[in-house]
């Protein structure tokens, strides 16, 4: 961890100074980048490997030298090379009991009337295996159909997933059972259906990044390979139902993966999911699964939750651990949940943030989710940077906002943060830095993840310095809004753009590289990813898919391959529990703007079917 910070704001550990940063106006000076798309992806990679002077150019174009130009600004402040911020006290929940759930007069957790546009929750599940209405193992053998690669046809549903293990599925689905038999679940996610990314190693299965490698983790003698929170996930007795797709390596977010298969949108099959937990997203809205632990590094669980209606958490850089897995973008990416709803959410985030011994974190309270008795809730709003996306981005984030200021007596302040656009460039040179870094032999790898790994190479220590000074100096300022407003809520659209089209039946063949859509879609998750902060994203409706008569307007109801937008939240270091009330205000005033996609199974219904053939 960092010696950079301040242990002089009581409860934390490493807490940056607060220190304003200057008075500079927004300014946006980035060129295009053309999309590649086709063999030219394959050709453009070719070139960047063997041309440096190309090589050099590109990533000049990209914008990666500006921070040399704000140099004067970021000569006094020391590099801050690692974001981690650690609360040293739990946070007090206002909720005192330890049950989340609505609970009936004889005690049984009941789960509320589906509606049209609701998907279950893990309380949905848990209750109906506690009434005996349903087991873990009808859903097992429900569920397992649907997504199996290795059936002929495969399952329908199985583009999302890289691979599922029968007979574990079934042993876990069995136990669980037995257990709830015995009225004596192992808690909240007992033989719940859940799925993991492939980036954190399961024993059982391969790991490979999305990727054609392997790149599974080696035990030592007696031990396990098994990710920490997928431990915890095992040991709560959730269904692991396998691995599900990711963007290669993380690399970029879209979710195209010519290698190991794209997901379609479920909303709109035209569209990308988002990425990197491409599978993630793909799972939880089309109703397979309620949770889903996925990875962000430059908003790979929340662009792909946005994008797909769900909701996402990136939690605080080092709250939830990688061990004994690698990290492979130390100073920027966080392991996290992808669920249905606001409750599942929370639940799936307090199993996965039960601290590894070698952890400072403390643990999640028990009971998160209450009304708050905060007399005074903030929302600050960057206004310039708010309005980077598009006009109706713009308008189904405030209409919803405004409603929670009604509602829930929220306030909005103001805010003004420096060097917004420099600071996406100094966040993705880190990361493309360290992963050139990390994959020195491409040759095997996508051609467009080729092209990014090229311009990693030639970042110059310089450059790189000068962003983690940046990093420095915008964890200063933001420690300065917290101390001028305790407790606010920073409040942005997720994407400035809505999803991400497929462009050419093609892309999905050799990939696509399309720098300038990458940076909107990153216009506002890289800051949490950058700074360590938690963030969280909520749906907030959905626009008119492009080629349609208005496009890019609001969607109506009877809109076809109507595409979600998504509305972002960041908290201060460890403030994961106050976005995750707000996220429970703005779900409720904003579950009529709510609906499942087109593609949404009822699990349960085929449970049920697959209960009465047994």
């Amino acid at each position: 961890m960092a010696s950079i910070g301040q242990d002089n704001k009581k409860g934390f550990f490493n807490y940056p100074e607060a220190k304003k940063g200057p008075d500079v106006p927004y300014k946006n000076d980035r060129k295009e980048n053309p999309a590649v798309r086709g063999w030219f992806v394959y050709i453009s990679a070719l070139i960047l490997e063997n041309i440096p002077l190309i090589r050099n150019q590109v990533w000049r174009n990209a914008g990666f030298g500006d921070l040399r130009k704000i140099r004067t600004y970021l000569e006094y402040f020391e590099p801050r090379y690692d974001p981690t911020v650690v609360p040293t006290v739990a946070p007090r929940s206002p909720f005192e009991s330890k049950d989340d759930l609505a609970v009936d007069s004889n005690g049984t957790p009941s789960p509320k009337t589906l509606s049209s546009h609701r998907y279950y929750s893990v309380a949905d599940y848990t209750a109906m295996y506690m009434s005996g209405d349903l087991t873990p193992t009808a859903v097992a053998k429900a569920l397992l159909p649907l997504i199996r690669k290795d059936t002929s046809p495969p399952g329908q549903y199985s583009i999302g997933w890289f691979d599922s293990k029968v007979e574990s599925i079934m042993a876990a689905a069995e136990a669980s059972t037995l257990r709830y038999q015995k009225k004596a679940p192992l808690g909240p996610l007992d033989g719940v259906p859940a799925a993991v990314k492939d980036e954190y190693d399961v024993e059982g299965y391969t790991t490979s990044l999305g990727s054609v490698n392997d790149y599974t983790g080696q035990a030592a003698p007696g031990e396990t390979i098994t990710a920490w929170c997928v431990k915890k996930m095992d040991e709560a007795g959730a269904i692991n139902f396998g691995k599900l797709h990711m963007h290669e390596f993380g690399l970029d977010t879209s979710g195209n993966n010519p290698i190991k298969g794209t997901p379609p949108n479920p909303y709109n099959p035209q569209y990308y999911t988002g990425g990197s937990s491409s599978g993630c997203g793909y799972a939880v809205a089309s109703g397979l699964i309620p949770i889903a632990l996925g990875g962000d590094g430059g908003g790979s669980i929340r662009i792909p939750a946005s994008f797909c209606s769900v909701f996402g958490l990136k939690p605080s850089h080092g709250r939830l651990s990688f061990k004994p897995c690698m990290n492979h973008s130390s100073t920027c990416a966080v392991n996290g949940p992808i669920a249905s709803d606001i409750a599942s959410l929370t639940a799936f985030y307090q199993v996965l943030g039960t601290p590894d011994p070698s952890s400072i974190f403390p643990a999640p309270s028990l009971t998160i989710l209450s009304p708050s008795l905060k007399k005074v809730k903030v929302l600050g709003i960057p206004e310039v940077w708010f309005a980077r996306s598009t006009p109706a981005i713009q308008r189904l984030c405030r209409s919803l906002v405004d409603k929670m200021v009604t509602v829930h007596d929220y306030t909005i302040v103001p805010i003004t943060i420096p060097f917004l656009s420099e600071g996406q460039i100094a966040h993705a040179m880190t990361v493309l830095t360290d992963a050139a870094t990390l994959l020195p032999v491409t040759n095997n790898l996508t051609s467009a993840n080729r092209i990014m790994l090229a311009l990693g190479t030639v970042t110059p220590a310089i450059d790189y310095v000068l962003a983690q000074k940046l990093r420095q100096l915008l964890m200063q300022h933001l420690a300065y809004l917290w101390q001028q407003h305790p407790g606010m809520i920073i409040i942005t659209p997720t994407t400035s753009c809505a999803g991400w089209k497929i462009g050419h039946k093609d892309d999905l063949k050799y990939g696509i590289s399309d720098g300038n859509r990458t940076l909107k879609t990153m216009e506002y998750v890289w800051m949490a990813n950058f700074l360590g902060l938690p963030s969280l994203t909520v749906p907030v409706g959905y626009v008119k898919p492009e080629g349609s008569k208005g496009e890019g307007e609001e969607a109506d109801e009877g809109t076809e391959g109507r595409v979600p937008v998504g509305l972002m939240s960041m908290g201060e270091w460890g403030a994961e529990e106050d976005l995750l009330r707000w996220g429970c205000d703005a779900e409720g005033v904003g579950e009529e703007r709510r609906r499942r996609p087109p593609i949404w199974v009822d699990v349960v219904a085929k449970a049920r079917e697959e209960m009465k053939r047994t």
